[in-house]
């Protein structure tokens, strides 16, 4: 009898043992599966309201077909930006990233809201308060990565896919007009003139990526000497004819005075003696698109250059 009584314990007890081991098995499993965040949930809804707080975030979810319900402005234009204003009529305005109107993202109720993490990550709790929030690193990747990483939190990862698929068609034909127009081995360069001074731009993102990366146009002399980590050099124009540039490209920044001193600078004899300007070969850049690092932008660009090269 003792013996049917410890071996009924033991079966008993091993039962309860293996019991066990499935539940934590069954735990363990559970807990090392990915599961979306309140966010995205919310974000995979077509009807979701959505706060943008970064341009270039609202740009890459137009990009993919989303508008979002309210967003912040251009820091310079103090407006959504032109290229891309027509696409947000009826879109609240938050201000500029670096002192938002949290006043109006509070009073639109939005369902998700959008953060950079460079700009806005400290305020993370803030907008917490107001709804599920995703936070996204702007600085870190390329454009291409920041459009997949927004496709992925909507939902719209194919879209994404498509829309870099037809950029990288136009840039190759883009690519072809210009080596049409100025021969496949000109040497460019591009500079911005602002209110304040003369800069030649380098191989650093907003600009460099698209001119010396996608359009793979060849840098002219000391292009490539502007350190990788600075987007553009401060110059006086008496260095212009050092670069010895084939063609140029030219950005004006918003003003009447960075206008006042570009047309200064096409009077002076040392701009007009350049290769670039007795061959004709001066282009005056759509800067809001250029300096748009967002997919939307990168595209607008293109079709840009297009228009240029194609008269």
């Amino acid at each position: 009898m003792k013996k049917i009584t410890f071996m009924f314990v033991s079966l008993l007890l091993v039962a309860i043992l293996s019991a066990c081991g499935q539940s934590n098995e069954q735990t363990e499993s559970s807990s090392s599966t990915p599961t979306n965040s309140e966010a995205d949930i919310i974000s995979h809804d077509p009807n979701a309201k959505i706060a943008s707080m970064s341009i270039h975030i609202t740009n890459n979810l137009l990009a993919l077909g989303i508008t979002p319900a309210g967003s912040v402005v251009g820091g310079d234009v103090k407006d959504f930006l032109p290229h891309v204003k027509d696409r947000l009529e009826g879109v609240a305005k938050f201000g500029v990233v670096t002192d938002p109107d949290m006043e109006a993202v509070l009073g639109l109720k939005p369902d998700v809201v959008y953060i950079d993490e460079v700009y806005s990550g400290q305020d993370l709790a803030k907008f917490e308060k107001i709804a599920p929030t995703i936070t996204i690193d702007m600085d870190s990747g390329t454009w291409r990565e920041h459009l997949k990483r927004i496709a992925e939190h909507v939902g719209r990862e194919q879209e994404a896919e498509d829309f870099i698929q037809d950029y990288e068609a136009k840039a190759k034909r883009v690519k072809g007009l210009i080596a049409d127009e100025l021969g496949a081995d000109a040497k460019v360069m591009a500079v911005r003139m602002t209110a304040k001074e003369l800069r030649v731009m380098g191989t650093r993102r907003p600009l460099g990526p698209i001119m010396f990366e996608d359009l793979e146009l060849k840098m002219a002399d000391g292009v490539e000497k502007i350190p990788a980590d600075e987007p553009y050099q401060v110059i006086s124009r008496e260095v212009l004819p050092d670069y010895d540039a084939d063609a140029i490209f030219v950005i004006i920044s918003t003003g009447d005075v960075a206008k006042s001193n570009y047309e200064e600078l096409t009077k002076n004899p040392i701009w007009q003696n350049l290769k670039a300007v007795k061959n004709n070969h001066v282009y005056v850049l759509d800067g809001q698109k250029w300096l748009d690092y967002s997919s939307i932008g990168h595209s607008m660009a293109l079709d840009d250059a297009e228009k240029l090269f194609s008269k």
